[in-house]
């Protein structure tokens, strides 16, 4: 039988960030995230879009990624 366990923090950090890009990109947009995008993909040197689909992917990843940390232990 599964026990789920406290997902880490820094789990929960990453899926919250992939919510709210998602959540900004498809629904509700908030400019602090467009603007924190501008400077991640300006100091990664990467120009990439983020699209509806790809704000769709967020919020699926930023879901898996708290029920992978839930229930597989050191994640």
């Amino acid at each position: 039988m599964l026990r789920p366990n406290p997902p880490r923090l820094i789990t929960v950090v990453i899926a919250v960030a992939l919510i709210i890009v998602g959540v900004s990109v498809t629904v509700f947009p908030l400019d602090f995230v467009n603007e924190a995008l501008n400077i991640v993909q300006g100091y990664a040197g990467t120009s990439i879009e983020v699209t509806t689909e790809i704000g769709w992917l967020f919020l699926l990843a930023g879901n898996l990624a708290l029920i992978a940390g839930s229930l597989l232990p050191g994640i």
